[in-house]
C-alpha cells in the first residue's frame, strides 16, 4: 500500500474529511488532496503531527510498519505500491541510524523521484555519478542507494553491470518508476513563446513527435533535471526543458504541457542497494535472486550451466553478457531467476551452476515488486 493510500484510509478510519485534517495540520485542503493522490508527499518534519492527527504511529505512516495504534484493517501484511509493505519495513532497518538514500543525478532527476516515491521518509542524497552513489552507501554516508538498472524503451543502463559485482553492496529490493515527461518553462513562458526544449537525448527522442507538432527545436543536454536547472537559471521564455514534474517543483518552473511522451508504458526499473545483506522469508511471497558468473573454458559450458535451471523448473527471467573491465578475454554474465535459494529447486540449480562456472557472486535475494503482478 502506497503512502498516499495509507494517509487516505487512515483519515477515513479516523472519521475525518480532508478539510478537518487540513485544519489540524495548518495546511490547505488542496495539499491533503495532493498527498492522497500521490502527487506530492508530506514533509518529513510533518510526519509526527500527521500521525497524531490520524491516531496512528509515525512508523505506520512513513513505512507501513504495524503497531497497536494502527487501523485494525492493516493487521494482516499487505503489499504496498511498487514496494511491498513487508519489504519497506525490511529495507528501512539498515538505514534506521542513517535514513539517507543516495541517487545519481541532480535534484529533480527521475532517480530522485523514485527515492521519494518508494521511501518518502528518507532524505535523498544527490550524487554526481553512480560510483559516488555506491560509495556513499559503502562509506556509511547513506543507508541505501536507488540505482536504475534498465528502461523499458532504452534497455539496460550503461556501466551498472560493471559496478554491481565490484561493489560491497547487496540488492535488497526493486522499484519500477513510470517515466512521464513534462514540458517546463520559466514563469511567463507559454507554448507560443518557447522555441527550444533542452533535455537528455533519450528524453527528447521519446517526445520527438510532440515537440515537432509544437514546432519546438530539441537541444541535447547532459540530463533531464540538469536541463531544468539550466532553464530556470536562464529565465528565457523561449527556452524550455523536458523533465519530470519533480524538476518543475524543485526549480520553480511552470508546466507548459504535461505527459508529452509519444508512447505510454515508459518505465525504469531500479534496484535498491544496501551494505547489509537481507533476504526475505521465502514464504512471504515471490522472490528474485540476482547473481553474476563466468563460465569455464569447456565446450557448451553456458548451455550446461543453464541446464540446471531448466531441469529443476526454475524460471530465468534475465541473462545478459558483458565484458568485464580489466579482462576483455572472457565474458561475464548477469542473471536473474525467480525463486529463493532456500527453495530446494533453486538450491539444486545453483549447485549445478557451480560445475560449469567460475566466480559465481550472489548480488541479492529480494521480493518481487508488486508491479510485476500488476503487469
Amino acid at each position: 500500500m502506497s503512502l498516499s493510500r495509507r494517509i487516505k484510509e487512515a483519515r477515513v478510519t479516523a472519521g475525518l474529511n480532508q478539510k478537518d485534517l487540513a485544519d489540524r495540520l495548518g495546511v490547505t485542503q488542496s495539499t491533503i488532496a495532493l498527498w492522497e493522490t500521490g502527487k506530492t508527499a508530506p514533509r518529513r518534519g510533518l510526519m509526527p503531527k500527521l500521525a497524531a492527527a490520524l491516531k496512528v504511529t509515525s512508523a505506520f505512516i512513513e513505512h507501513g510498519l504495524h503497531a497497536a495504534s494502527a487501523p485494525t484493517q492493516y493487521a494482516a501484511p499487505r503489499r504496498m505500491g511498487h514496494v511491498s509493505q513487508d519489504r519497506e519495513a525490511m529495507i528501512v532497518n539498515p538505514a534506521t541510524e542513517n535514513p539517507v538514500i543516495a541517487f545519481q543525478g541532480v535534484p529533480g532527476a527521475f532517480s530522485h523521484l523514485s527515492c521519494r516515491a518508494a521511501f518518502p521518509a528518507m532524505e535523498p542524497m544527490s550524487c554526481a555519478s553512480f560510483e559516488d552513489a555506491f560509495a556513499a552507501v559503502e562509506e556509511g554516508r547513506a543507508g541505501l542507494a536507488m540505482i536504475p538498472i534498465e528502461n523499458s524503451l532504452g534497455g539496460r543502463v550503461a556501466d551498472i553491470h560493471h559496478l554491481l559485482p565490484e561493489s560491497n553492496l547487496f540488492i535488497v529490493a526493486e522499484h519500477f518508476q513510470p517515466v512521464h515527461h513534462y514540458l517546463l518553462g520559466p514563469k511567463g513562458a507559454t507554448l507560443e513563446t518557447v522555441k527550444e526544449a533542452h533535455s537528455h537525448q533519450q528524453a527528447l527522442a521519446q517526445c520527438r513527435n510532440t515537440l515537432r507538432e509544437l514546432k519546438i527545436k530539441p537541444v541535447a543536454a547532459a540530463d533531464t533535471a540538469g536541463a531544468a536547472m539550466a532553464v530556470a537559471e536562464l529565465n528565457d521564455p523561449t527556452i524550455a526543458a523536458v523533465a519530470s514534474s519533480l524538476a518543475a517543483e524543485t526549480y520553480g518552473l511552470e508546466i507548459l504541457r504535461p505527459r508529452i511522451e509519444d508512447r505510454i508504458g515508459n518505465v525504469t526499473r531500479f534496484v535498491v542497494m544496501s551494505r547489509t545483506r537481507i533476504e526475505p522469508d521465502p514464504r512471504s511471497g515471490p522472490c528474485l535472486t540476482s547473481f553474476v558468473f563466468t563460465v569455464r573454458s569447456v565446450p557448451a559450458a553456458l548451455y550446461k550451466a543453464m541446464g540446471g535451471f531448466a531441469t529443476n523448473g526454475v524460471n530465468m527471467i534475465k541473462l545478459e553478457s558483458y565484458i568485464s573491465v580489466g579482462d576483455d578475454s572472457r565474458a561475464r554474465f548477469y542473471a536473474e531467476i525467480e525463486g529463493h535459494p532456500a527453495e530446494k529447486a533453486v538450491d539444486r540449480a545453483m549447485e549445478e551452476l557451480q560445475f560449469f562456472t567460475n566466480n559465481v557472486k550472489l548480488l541479492g535475494v529480494y521480493p518481487q515488486a508488486e508491479f510485476r503482478q500488476d503487469d
